[in-house]
């Protein structure tokens, strides 16, 4: 039998024009290069998250905060930046697979770099970031190099994907720098705060130019779901640790059965509410609320893997290899487990551009429920017993969205849908498209 053009096409990955994908194209999920993209990730962030709990645990605070900053900063940005490009211009022909195989290979770099980055502040006043930052760059050139070739066969875009070139160049350029100068911490957080605004600034510049880029909506929201799975996959990891130093300890006991009910019931409840939010449908109804919505998600990814690090100080505290007090132990999960739920509430009401007035209450609940775990802690109860409490705060909001929030959500995207046109971005040569089915 013989195949079609169109179908003697998917067989091969020869050189094929970046004209923009589809943005209305149906059924679009994740494809398996991005799927083996995110596994570099995994690695990055596990040894952010060990790196941040070690230094929690010795209660080098300061330490832990500027060296997660720029652990989770580089990671997440150079995955954002990936995915939302392979949303728009995802060829999948031999030049994209290798592009993309050197951003894997500046993933792992990257990854290398952070113990010794974390070193560099713990013991001297000159933030070691070089071989980090080598990797982030390694990234960055790669990802200059796929705009500019959308750039040449987008000819209607070519605006849009110059300005995100640009932008990504002259970042570039101060990375490069801080390789090659011994600045001082503060200098060294000055340059690279400033760095990072340009970084940000660049996809907002690009997409107000002539359209924009065709990025799908409903692909976009799975990608950041999927990215914040391999997230929670820290919080499995925190909750073995933790589970073993228990079973080291006192054996199959009590504790250890509740340590391992609080490690995963925490993991599972902050999965299931990320899950609440509409954001495909809202982003696709509202492409313009894609600014803060991507830059939330980044919040949201970061606050996971701090939670799973955070169940690894319990680990080091059962363990007595901990040079903190329980109370700081419980505020390293507690913290951002709240940063975490409150940031869903936020992007929520960002997305749907209103307040209900209901979730004040789950707020409200939840903000006790974290209370009541820091208490606990602080009158001597034992770690298991506060964890298990720390675990019924996202709990909250899901018997809250169960019972009563799903009536609202839907109440607010009915409404949204009625009165509000789909964004349609302007499509090469001026087609119009079906809408895909939901997911």
């Amino acid at each position: 039998m013989t195949a079609t053009p169109a179908e003697s096409g998917t067989l091969h990955h020869l050189t094929r024009r970046m004209g923009g994908r589809d943005p209305h194209e149906a059924h679009r999920v994740a494809t398996p290069l991005e799927l083996l993209f995110d596994l570099t990730f995994v690695v990055g962030f596990g040894l952010a998250a060990s790196q941040v709990a070690h230094a929690l645990a010795e209660g080098h605070y300061a330490v832990a905060l500027i060296g997660f900053g720029f652990a989770s900063f580089s990671i997440c940005w150079a995955w954002v930046n990936f995915s939302w490009f392979s949303s728009a211009y995802d060829t999948d022909d031999w030049i994209f697979r290798l592009v993309t195989m050197v951003q894997m290979i500046g993933v792992l770099v990257l990854a290398i770099g952070l113990p010794r980055m974390f070193a560099s502040i713990e013991h001297s006043e000159h933030l070691d970031n070089s071989v980090m930052v080598l990797g982030y760059v390694i990234m960055r050139i790669a990802m200059v190099v796929q705009w500019l070739r959308a750039a040449r066969q987008d000819p209607a875009r070519r605006s849009a994907c110059l300005t995100y070139a640009t932008a990504i160049s002259i970042a570039q350029i101060g990375w490069v720098v801080l390789i090659f100068f011994d600045f001082t911490l503060g200098v060294t957080l000055i340059l690279s705060c400033t760095l990072a605004l340009i970084e940000l600034a660049g996809p907002v510049l690009a997409e107000h130019r002539d359209g924009g880029t065709p990025w799908h909506a409903h692909h976009i929201a799975e990608r950041h779901s999927l990215f914040a799975i391999i997230a929670l996959g820290e919080g499995v990891v925190g909750t073995l640790a933790t589970l073993s130093a228990v079973v080291e300890e006192q054996g199959w006991t009590t504790d250890a059965a509740l340590v391992c009910l609080a490690g995963i019931g925490l993991t599972f409840g902050m999965w299931w509410v990320y899950y609440i939010l509409p954001s495909a449908q809202v982003l696709h109804a509202h492409r313009n609320r894609s600014f803060v919505w991507g830059y939330g998600q980044m919040v949201i990814v970061t606050a996971i893997v701090a939670t799973g690090a955070g169940l690894h100080v319990a680990a080091y505290f059962i363990e007595h290899k901990a040079h903190i007090g329980a109370l700081a132990t419980v505020l390293s999960v507690a913290i951002p487990v709240g940063v975490f739920l409150g940031s869903i509430y936020a992007l929520y009401t960002y997305l749907v551009g209103r307040f209900d007035p209901f979730h004040a209450w789950l707020l409200v609940g939840t903000a006790g429920v974290v209370a009541l775990a820091i208490i606990a802690a602080s009158a001597g109860i034992d770690m298991p017993i506060c964890l298990i409490i720390l675990t019924l705060a996202p709990v909250v909001t899901i018997v809250g969205y169960e019972m009563l929030g799903h009536h609202h959500e839907a109440e607010v995207l009915a409404n949204d849908a009625a009165t509000t046109p789909v964004a349609h971005p302007r499509m090469h040569g001026g087609s119009s498209l079906p809408h895909p089915h939901r997911q």
